[in-house]
């Protein structure tokens, strides 16, 4: 039975969603008006937060994954003093407020993660649950537990059904993550009709296979059940919780709770009045009881109370242990040690090795410098070259470990990796083959919104990947990374220009980063080992001068670099200048300044010609409507990697016939002009 006060609070919460979902004539309060009572037991009884310093380290994480019930978290926020107004609650969904559509992390304090994509936020709880157990293990000592918070995660139906929170749960079962705690708002409704027309099966038992613990609440408005429920999570450590509550969606709306009507639509003033009046509710809108807001005001100080206890407790641990705590702080504070890239390999003239190759060898430096640095791949790391040797393996009885064996789950991966990178106090990556970055964009696209910095390399770029054929050759990949917005894509042509990417990834704090490399093997040339330290940073640079006035110049990426410098030679003994530019990232380029920009490209060089294995879709924006395009518009095929290579025309003598023909044909159309 809940208390009188405990059940006002719940009732604040579901009127403040209701209210603000009502003004914005738009919005999802089914979720709010069901989930109330498992949210308020979580935030006031269980969870270890400080609404004062939503930053605390040691705070129990929570991720709303059903992100369009974005009108219960922000009524928890508002309640419990994290900075919103009521005002911000009376601009919800409205251009530039506080309280979006969907939750948006670091946009709306106290938001742990971007949600809404549903899915993606039980599994970025599930990286959150990693970093947690990984920095336990690394910094925790005899009587000084200093890592030790849970992740918990409201989700609903529609996260279930989607196949990455089952990557992500089956993954998380494995590792016998126990601080991870799943509530289920199980109100068997979906968008569009009942759940069973889509959804019948039985979900503690598919997570009872995961090796989850699972628990039942029959009656979601049960806070002493829910909060009993809760308990008995927390006191299993070796497995995660799944606890399923059974909810009503839409609870105490008179002629649409229970239906997929109160999903996603407000429910206008008729039903505002008799649901409010179900809930014996007799104020105004947007009206917070004053019992209510001394309730909070109280939970909210003892909140604050906790942080102070761990703050006593770290400085004695910082005392005891000084190494240690400055290590954890810097970790925390995403701060890299000084010189960390002083080691960093420097690939000589000539020296020939892959980029996937490279960048395995620059991982294995930066492991040794940077601590924190920590990851894997899809089942592929001896393929991408990802694995930190003498690292460890990440695993249930050795959360010390730093590579993490993710299994073939690409998507659920990519957003545990997010979710790492959200919790801090990790550099954490991941990898797969480039085709398979079409089962990863999604999280890639997301950590592009909320502006954080992960790490993902893809390998076996291109058609040269060869015998597996058109399956396993990316040709539009490229194209749909570039167009996403605030993501670096970069592309380097050898092993100077990946270490410089490296540098790039793991400096970078408000942008993830992505890594293409080859498969096949790229040579080095002195340009590049002379000119990649600040052209990659620019995002394009001129690998290889001209010698005179440039009648042309080619622009190239990846491996294909290689190929436009041989060119460039042939070029030359038909005494005709042609310029090399490297253009490993589109995205730091544009980011470059007007006049440097025309330095690499200038305006009257109008012979332009792009050399890239992979669709040609945004080149022209380099090359104009009159240079040529050496790409690929179709897919590849299966054979050895050369033979694929020279059959779609990217060889030494193709580039040279093609820019020699364009010089020629303007210089025929500016002699018919005169």
């Amino acid at each position: 039975m809940n208390s009188s006060i405990d059940q006002l609070s719940i009732d604040t919460i579901r009127t403040l969603s209701i209210d603000a979902i009502e003004k914005a004539k738009s919005g999802h309060p089914g979720l709010p008006m069901g989930a109330a009572p498992m949210a308020y037991t979580l935030w006031a009884k269980v969870m270890k937060h400080n609404p004062y310093n939503s930053n605390w380290f040691n705070r129990d994480r929570f991720v709303l994954s059903a992100g369009h019930g974005s009108m219960l978290l922000y009524s928890l926020l508002y309640l419990f003093h994290y900075g919103l107004t009521i005002e911000d609650l009376k601009n919800f969904r409205q251009w530039r407020s506080l309280t979006p559509g969907h939750p948006e992390f670091g946009h709306t304090i106290g938001v742990e993660a971007t949600t809404g994509p549903l899915g993606q936020g039980v599994a970025m709880a599930v990286g959150m649950a990693i970093a947690e157990a990984h920095l336990a293990a690394l910094y925790n000592r005899d009587s000084y537990e200093i890592i030790d918070h849970h992740t918990f995660v409201i989700c609903g139906d529609g996260d279930l059904m989607e196949g990455v929170s089952s990557e992500a749960a089956s993954l998380a079962g494995h590792l016998k993550l126990g601080k991870l705690i799943m509530l289920y708002d199980s109100n068997k409704v979906s968008l569009d009709g009942k759940l069973d027309m889509a959804f019948s099966e039985n979900v503690r038992k598919r997570f009872n296979a995961y090796g989850w613990q699972t628990l039942l609440v029959k009656d979601g408005n049960d806070a002493d059940k829910i909060e009993e429920a809760i308990s008995k999570a927390k006191g299993d450590p070796y497995h995660p919780t799944l606890i399923e509550v059974q909810t009503v969606i839409g609870y105490g709306a008179p002629h649409v709770q229970g239906t997929n009507k109160v999903h996603g639509n407000p429910l206008g003033p008729a039903e505002t009045v008799e649901t409010k009046k179900r809930y014996g509710w007799k104020y105004d809108p947007f009206y917070v009881p004053e019992e209510v807001k001394e309730h909070f005001n109280k939970l909210a100080e003892k909140c604050a109370d906790q942080e102070r206890e761990w703050n006593n407790r770290f400085t004695e641990y910082e005392a005891r242990y000084p190494h240690e705590a400055k290590i954890l702080k810097d970790t925390i504070e995403r701060k890299l040690p000084k010189g960390y890239g002083d080691n960093f390999p420097v690939y000589e003239a000539g020296a020939n090795k892959a980029t996937r190759a490279a960048s395995g060898e620059v991982i294995n430096v930066a492991a040794k410098a940077i601590p924190q640095l920590f990851g894997g791949s899809a089942d592929l790391a001896s393929s991408t070259k990802t694995e930190i040797k003498y690292g460890g393996d990440f695993l249930s009885d050795n959360y010390v470990g730093r590579n993490i064996w993710f299994g073939v789950r690409e998507f659920a991966m990519t957003a545990a990796v997010n979710g790492m990178v959200l919790h801090k106090g990790v550099i954490p990556f991941c990898s797969t083959f480039l085709t398979f970055s079409d089962y990863s964009k999604p999280a890639i696209r997301l950590a592009a919104i909320m502006g954080i910095p992960s790490i993902f390399v893809f390998t076996h770029d291109s058609i040269a990947v060869g015998e597996d054929g058109p399956t396993h050759e990316p040709i539009e990949q490229l194209a749909g990374l570039r167009a996403i917005p605030n993501l670096n894509v970069i592309r380097p042509a050898d092993g100077n220009e990946t270490r410089e990417a490296w540098k790039i990834a793991l400096e970078s704090t408000d942008r993830p980063t992505v890594l293409i490399l080859t498969r096949q093997n790229v040579e080095s040339f002195e340009g590049e080992k002379n000119g990649s330290t600040n052209g990659v940073k620019r995002g394009g640079y001129i690998v290889s001068k001209e010698l005179g006035t440039p009648d042309a110049v080619l622009i190239a990426t990846g491996s294909e670099v290689e190929l436009a410098i041989k060119a460039q030679k042939k070029l030359e003994e038909k005494n005709i200048k042609v310029r090399v530019v490297s253009m490993p990232s589109w995205e730091l380029f544009h980011s470059q300044s007007r006049e440097y920009q025309e330095s690499i490209l200038p305006s009257e060089l109008l012979n332009r010609v792009a050399i890239e294995m992979a669709s040609p879709m945004g080149w022209k924006q380099f090359v104009g409507e009159s240079g040529h395009l050496l790409t690929i518009n179709h897919f590849g095929a299966s054979a050895p990697g050369p033979i694929v290579i020279n059959k779609f025309g990217f060889t030494v003598e193709n580039v040279t016939k093609i820019t020699a023909e364009l010089i020629k044909n303007r210089q025929k159309k500016a002699d018919n002009v005169r």
